[in-house]
């Protein structure tokens, strides 16, 4: 009986792994929002700015994480 040999890039793996942080985090920052609007639903104009800023950051990670496989990957 052969072993299976694995082909293909391991940086796909890596990033497919990587990105359910930046799934969690997304989802969290939207939350958090959702939240605070329903609490407080006369700051929700004061607090979109930080949702839209929080949720660029968490996506940025996940492009570092995608270039960084690049990067690695050689």
């Amino acid at each position: 009986m052969a072993l299976a040999e694995v082909v293909g890039s391991t940086a796909a793996i890596g990033y497919g792994l990587a990105a359910i942080g930046p799934g969690i985090g997304v989802g969290l920052v939207f939350s958090a929002y959702i939240q605070s609007t329903a609490r407080q639903p006369e700051s929700s104009r004061l607090t979109l700015p930080y949702v839209w800023i929080g949720f660029a950051v968490v996506e940025a990670l996940a492009l570092l994480g995608i270039a960084f496989g690049f990067i690695w990957a050689g």
